[in-house]
């Protein structure tokens, strides 16, 4: 058995303090938006505490699901370097990057070079884009997307493009053909209703590849909601699952939560469990709902 945990959205805080030069950019709106809005509802208290029950479930791999930074600061990356190493190692944890990652165009590479060896694969980067990239861990590929761009002010769309989309497919194709459990990383949610300015604009086109090629399990961050939908795939409903945010304090309309993925079989006969662990009113952490996920009923249930 192969167990995979699924964290998503911390948005590292405190936000640390800009310089003027700093904020000449998409970068103002978004300090402006994190202090009226956004602030109250990531509390770095939530998340180590969130953190500190993962680590405690012993997981045997980690996906981070982008969003771990806010505005692109300078600052913000190390602290995203701290968390990913608090996590563990980059055999052991998985990233993706988010929109927030990637906030303005002057820092939109800089997670690269930030955090570059937990968003590389198995052979490192022999391509003009990093993206997809492919890890294998025991029966297990993780298949890494990028839909992380920046955007004018008040967009948080994402895009994978045509050339991420067509190599995403031969993956796909190659993996099944090996046997593999196909687990499919990506920030923005390929299915779903959701605002237009927080659309992943080509999901049709994201669909269209898994309608063709398949996949065993999607997970995917930005919404900070916990969801259970399905796309079609060529031998029935691929799940796609996201999560909250991973800091939101426990009086949040969302608390924070993360899912651990209980994979196990082979080809053609996967298993794979389901488990929410996250925050109850009262503040403790426990499991919220527990579930086997098939090709239909992705409904959760509660745990007993």
């Amino acid at each position: 058995m192969f167990v995979l945990a699924h964290l998503s959205d911390p948005h590292l805080s405190p936000l640390p303090a800009p310089r003027l030069g700093e904020l000449l950019s998409k970068r103002f709106v978004g300090l402006v938006n994190w202090k009226l809005r956004r602030s109250p509802h990531h509390d770095p208290r939530a998340l180590d505490e969130i953190v500190r029950d993962l680590l405690a479930q012993r997981p045997d791999h980690i996906a981070v699901l982008g969003d771990l930074i806010n505005i692109c600061l300078p600052a913000e990356f190390p602290m995203g370097r701290a968390l990913l190493t608090r996590l563990g190692s980059p055999e052991n944890v998985t990233l993706v990057p988010g929109n927030h990652d990637a906030y303005v165009r002057a820092a939109s590479n800089t997670y690269l070079s930030a955090w570059g060896e937990y968003l590389r694969g198995d052979n490192g980067t022999k391509q003009d884009s990093p993206f997809p990239f492919v890890r294998k861990r025991g029966k297990v590929a993780l298949v890494g997307l990028s839909t992380a761009l920046p955007t004018l002010p008040f967009l948080a769309t994402g895009t994978l493009g045509k050339a991420q989309l067509d190599r995403l497919a031969g993956l796909l194709s190659a993996l099944e053909r090996k046997g593999f459990f196909r687990v499919v990383l990506i920030h923005h949610p390929p299915t779903g209703k959701r605002k237009p300015h927080k659309v992943l604009t080509d999901a049709a086109a994201f669909r269209a590849v898994i309608a063709a090629h398949g996949a065993e399990l999607i997970l995917h961050g930005h919404d900070h909601r916990q969801s259970n939908l399905a796309i079609p795939g060529p031998r029935g409903d691929v799940p796609v699952l996201g999560v909250p945010s991973a800091s939101a304090p426990p009086s949040d309309e969302r608390p924070a939560a993360y899912n651990l993925y209980r994979i196990d079989g082979a080809p053609g006969a996967w298993t794979c469990e389901l488990e929410t662990r996250g925050f109850r009113s009262d503040g403790t952490i426990t499991t919220l709902a527990r579930q086997p996920l098939t090709a239909a009923g992705l409904n959760a249930t509660p745990a007993r």
